[in-house]
């Protein structure tokens, strides 16, 4: 066909590996469909993903047509439309749930109808979702646009005994929009939000009125969980609920903080684990009770009975926990698992881990770029894979030897498959947390046998003998079981180098990371080897990335700076939330310092200036710390004596500093920053020609009057108050 000589062997290479690969070839399906989904994330406007689509299909096409008699040219163009459609199930995706969302905070009077209700029993909250029901109304009675779903937050002392689902409320909320990144790296909730078609979010405040009763109840899940907690102690309550019904929110910020540092999060999140031992639970109930019965036993085949009941309790379980993507999965893949075994073909495979990805990118395509997908997947992907090498599956496998020895193999079995999971999770941690456990794979040894043995069977138990008001004991056991896995996660998360911080992961390492294990966990032969080059390029990447040297929050008031002691923060009185945020992407693991406390630094009630070191220079960083606004000639003759000058106010035009100035107008368009002054690099949570929805929603009008954190208006649009402040090192005053 007119092929050249030096071209023809290679090709010919290329199908000799296809045809031995042949059996894994269908386990990239799902890899091209998720390829697109992140393609779409990563293009920025709706002329690059149309573009992208148009190139995909054209080239899927021309590897058909030219592909005849060859399987890597049919491969190529499988993945390559594949990857079509992945952009277009998501662009769709993203289109469908489209809904306005508030353009700036205001405090409003609304009535909404309650949709779910979501107890955060260690914060003393009670979160819930609602439908606004007509206009709010502002503190003077005239009317505010609301978006069509709220997220609010309640106090515990606020939340009325009637409020249950379906139940029409009235109440006073200081609502925003769902807020972007506050620094590159952090937590994306507004596009979060915007999957889930929530256009506010914020604080509601009593009294809280119930004017139309909703239909009994909070619902099942919070019913059952609200009946879990009563009965446990501290945080082994929330525990046990998540166990049952995937509910995080009774376990204390502390005790969720050690179980993430030991390694033992996975647990709290209903994924495979627990499916499992329901379905296996399951079976074994009715195979036993059904065998009770001679006539039953034979003339039905019980095992195929048994599947059915296993389904029923998987996807029971799954609606139960509220159909979280880790749920999600795992029911699929128990379901084809019970397929399997009713046609008697080998179960857990990796096509089996390709049919869930496919169905949940197909239902929830936003999901990929959501740590809970990666983790799950990836979890499930890295067992498989290991137990499904030669050397691996002929050295666990059954043996005919003592009972000492099969215990023993079934450590060394499970501590290697935690060590390759524990490899496999940490880039995706480090990507999404900033930071990776190192004794995970260890403390699971005696976490999994302990919560799937005793924990989840006593719980269960416990939750039957209540029905007849005989639970006590089972509780009791509970109790002691969930103690001492606690004690094990603390015991974990203060060892010595139990994690390790780093800053923010580039995409691009996070990228080759992903691709690489990709590649080694779904090849058999040794081309899968090649895996490792992209997977150590990433991982040198990620781990020779410098930590920022300045954070920037998006409104600009809060500002962490790199000093010789460490990280610190310009203001005191920064929140949890920001303390921890700023900490996590800064690469610090514990709590940052204070900018005024530290000797390179001087700071008053109004400003701060301070010297960093990087690049062999000092560069000397200004920032204001207060509403309050200085004369504009001693601004101005600060600014000129600066490298660098930030503040949550818009600053005078001849605030002219030698390198970088970020006021309220910059920061606007570039949102929160992070800058590394060793390489020079700003980068920016916005940037220009984004167009994704959640970055530039359609908005609704603003109310007629805007309010700060407690209702009043001071100095923030333009100071007229006399106040006195302190320039550093000098004094001055302002009217």
């Amino acid at each position: 066909m007119g092929v050249p000589p030096w071209m023809a062997e290679p090709g010919r290479a290329i199908e000799r590996w296809l045809e031995a690969e042949r059996d894994q070839l269908i386990t990239w399906l799902p890899v091209g469909l998720g390829g697109g989904i992140a393609l779409w994330f990563v293009l920025p406007d709706p002329v690059a993903w149309g573009t992208a689509i148009l190139v995909l299909v054209a080239g899927g096409l021309a590897g058909l047509a030219a592909g005849r008699g060859g399987r890597a040219a049919r491969m190529l163009a499988i993945g390559a439309i594949a990857a079509a459609l992945g952009i277009g199930l998501i662009w769709v995706r993203s289109d469908r749930v489209a809904a306005p969302v508030l353009a700036g905070p205001t405090f409003v009077q609304l009535s909404a109808r309650v949709e779910t209700i979501e107890p955060l029993v260690a914060r003393r909250l009670v979160r819930l979702t609602v439908r606004p029901v007509g206009p709010g109304q502002d503190a003077d009675g005239a009317p505010v646009a609301l978006p069509g779903r709220v997220r609010i937050n309640l106090a515990e002392a606020d939340a009325p005994a009637a409020l249950a689902i379906g139940a029409t409320i009235k109440l006073r909320a200081r609502l925003m929009p769902p807020p972007l990144p506050a620094v590159p790296g952090a937590y994306d909730f507004a596009r979060v939000a915007w999957f889930g078609a929530i256009g506010a979010t914020g604080r509601g405040f009593s009294p809280v009125v119930v004017t139309v009763p909703g239909r009994g109840g909070a619902g099942v899940r919070v019913a059952l969980s609200r009946h879990i907690v009563a009965q446990l102690d501290g945080s082994a309550g929330g525990i046990a609920a998540a166990l049952a019904t995937g509910d995080v929110g009774a376990i204390s910020d502390a005790d969720a903080e050690a179980m993430r540092r030991a390694g033992l999060a996975h647990l709290l999140s209903v994924s495979g684990l627990h499916i499992t031992a329901a379905v296996a639970a399951t079976m074994l109930i009715v195979v036993r009770l059904l065998a009770l019965s001679p006539w039953l036993a034979l003339h039905t085949r019980l095992p195929l009975i048994a599947a059915l009941a296993g389904a029923a309790a998987a996807i029971g379980y799954t609606v139960l926990t509220g159909s979280q993507v880790p749920t999600i999965r795992s029911c699929v893949a128990a379901l084809l698992v019970l397929v399997a075994l009713a046609m008697g073909r080998e179960a857990m495979t990796l096509r089996l881990v390709a049919t869930g990805a496919i169905a949940v990118m197909l239902a929830l395509p936003e999901s990929l770029a959501g740590p809970s997908f990666q983790l799950s997947f990836a979890a499930i992907t890295a067992i498989i894979a290991l137990h499904e090498h030669p050397v691996v599956r002929a050295t666990f496998a059954p043996h005919d030897e003592g009972r000492g020895r099969r215990l023993l193999r079934g450590a060394a079995s499970l501590l290697l498959t935690g060590l390759v999971v524990e490899a496999a999770l940490m880039p995706i941690a480090v990507y999404h947390f900033h930071k990776a456990g190192l004794y995970g794979a260890v403390a699971n040894i005696v976490a999994i046998p302990l919560t799937t043995f005793v924990v989840m069977p006593f719980e269960a138990l416990a939750l039957l003998l209540d029905t007849i008001g005989l639970g006590a004991p089972a509780w009791w056991l509970v109790q002691h079981a969930l103690d001492a896995l606690l004690w094990l996660a603390r015991g974990v998360a203060h060892a010595p180098g139990a994690v390790r911080a780093l800053p923010a992961v580039p995409d691009g390492a996070f990228a080759l990371m992903v691709v690489g294990g990709v590649w080694i966990a779904l090849w058999r032969t040794r081309w899968r080897r090649i895996g490792i080059l992209p997977l150590a390029v990433g991982a040198i990447w990620a781990l020779t990335t410098p930590s920022p040297d300045i954070l920037v929050t998006g409104d600009g008031r809060h500002v962490a700076v790199r000093t010789a002691a460490g990280l610190a923060l310009l203001r005191d009185r920064a929140g949890d939330y920001v303390r921890d945020t700023l900490a996590e992407n800064g690469g610090v693991d514990g709590e940052p310092l204070l900018l005024a406390d530290q000797p390179d630094a001087r700071c008053s009630r109004d400003l701060c200036l301070t010297d960093v070191v990087a690049h062999g220079r000092a560069w000397r960083v200004l920032a204001t710390r207060s509403v309050y606004r200085v004369p504009i000639a001693e601004m101005v003759a600060a600014c000129r004596r600066a490298d660098i000058v930030i503040s949550e106010r818009g600053l005078p035009r001849g605030c002219t500093p030698r390198w970088l100035k970020l006021d309220r107008s910059v920061l606007a368009r570039t949102g929160g920053i992070a800058l590394t002054l060793t390489t020079g690099q700003m980068v920016t949570v916005l940037n220009p020609g984004d167009r994704h929805p959640w970055r530039d929603p359609p908005t609704l009008a603003r109310s007629t009057r805007r309010f700060g954190a407690a209702g009043d208006q001071r100095g923030v649009a333009g100071g007229v108050a006399a106040v006195r402040f302190r320039l550093p090192g000098r004094g001055c005053s302002e009217r």
